[in-house]
């Protein structure tokens, strides 16, 4: 698709809190936008960031961007309720957690965004709300300012219990975003969120990703749809898997990758996260060797396509199996040590167990400590949490 690559992302950073039987497992940074800038800061595409936050706000050696503070509100916080139990349905889990919205930060407003007095101030945008803070007119003005804008569905359409915060959601026609979507490029499902759009009518307003989990993803436009493989994994926690494969796909379409390849490689990242507790660190070698694949495939798309790096294309181009295998490749190379691939909902009881074995790895004068993926600092549990 070729975007030039200076972009926008919108959306406030937050406070992720993991909990079994109401029991402190793990916290850590959250929102989509730091899984975002996660990606996008080591595949290096420079991007500007909008997120607010409240004065609490305990992360910022580690975001890549400073958000702005605000004087009326606490950061965002949300809770994830894991079962013990894994419910079923005739066998199969139905549900992974509960998800529940405790603090809400400020909305992010349209003053926030840069003003433009000469057409598209950016090549891409990224309306990435997790709480409630994009408002219409936001994401209105974030369609003015930028050629192309991705959109993460999650906050377009959830609603929160005013007693206790659970998450809802609500169908996308019911919202006053809703008009707004023949002005967007891609809007950014779950197969749960999916639900609640009507993708017949949606894909011919703009294009749609529906993330699948273990099952991959797949991309629909008007006149087609393709399926994109997923790749196996352990999975850990969940959360930010939707994050980073749309983090990854909009910097595969920035580095020159045809729509399929760039799906592959958010599944990609999508997997990576998964494996991890909290926002995933890669490792650098392994980074450097997927940029090298990326720069090798989109020179090889380039190719395929006479140079017409602006040409929108949906379909597999030739190769496109092979950029799978070299993924794929890439990923065992740099995997954790063999065990049997499992990807459904985690056991809870073995959670903080299975992090440190498997992705964290770390310990601290003999105390264990949960551990930030980003930065190689060890986060102490709060009491009560296991060790």
């Amino acid at each position: 698709m070729g975007l030039s690559r200076r972009g926008l992302v919108v959306g406030n950073y937050c406070h992720d809190v993991l909990l079994r039987d109401d029991v402190v497992i793990a916290e850590s940074l959250g929102g989509a936008a730091s899984f975002i800038s996660n990606i996008f800061s080591l595949l290096s595409i420079p991007c500007d960031y909008i997120s607010i936050v409240g004065s609490d706000f305990s992360y910022n050696h580690s975001v890549f961007s400073s958000p702005i503070v605000s004087s009326t509100s606490k950061t965002t916080v949300f809770h994830a309720h894991f079962p013990s139990a894994h419910p079923t349905n005739d066998g199969l889990p139905v549900s992974d957690r509960t998800l529940k919205r405790v603090i809400a930060c400020d909305p992010i407003r349209p003053s926030e965004l840069p003003t433009s007095n000469s057409g598209k101030s950016f090549d891409f945008g990224m309306a990435v709300g997790v709480g409630g803070e994009i408002l219409p007119e936001t994401l209105e003005k974030l369609v003015e300012i930028c050629d192309i804008v991705f959109v993460d569905v999650q906050g377009l359409i959830r609603e929160f219990d005013e007693i206790d915060g659970t998450v809802r959601l609500i169908k996308l026609k019911e919202t006053n975003y809703y008009p707004l979507l023949s002005k967007i490029g891609f809007l950014k499902a779950s197969a749960e969120e999916a639900e609640f759009l009507d993708i017949e009518e949606v894909r011919k307003l703009c294009c749609v990703v529906v993330t699948y989990g273990e099952m991959g993803c797949k991309v629909f436009w008007k006149d087609g749809e393709v399926d994109i493989s997923p790749f196996s994994t352990v999975q850990v926690d969940p959360t930010g898997a939707g994050d980073s494969l749309l983090g990854g796909f909009v910097a595969g379409l920035s580095l020159g990758l045809a729509v399929p390849d760039a799906a592959l490689l958010g599944n990609f990242f999508g997997s990576l996260t998964v494996s991890q507790l909290g926002l995933p660190k890669f490792d650098s070698k392994l980074l450097q060797r997927v940029k090298d694949e990326v720069q090798n495939r989109s020179l090889q798309c380039a190719h395929h396509r006479g140079g017409d790096t602006n040409a929108l294309l949906f379909s597999k181009p030739p190769g496109h199996e092979q950029f799978y295998a070299s993924l794929n490749a890439i990923r065992h190379t740099f995997s954790l040590p063999k065990q049997e691939c499992r990807r459904d909902v985690p056991d809870m009881h073995n959670l903080t167990t299975t992090a440190v074995n498997h992705s964290i790895k770390h310990q601290c004068s003999g105390q264990k400590f949960l551990h930030d993926p980003v930065y190689d600092e060890a986060v102490e549990p709060l009491e009560g949490t296991q060790s």
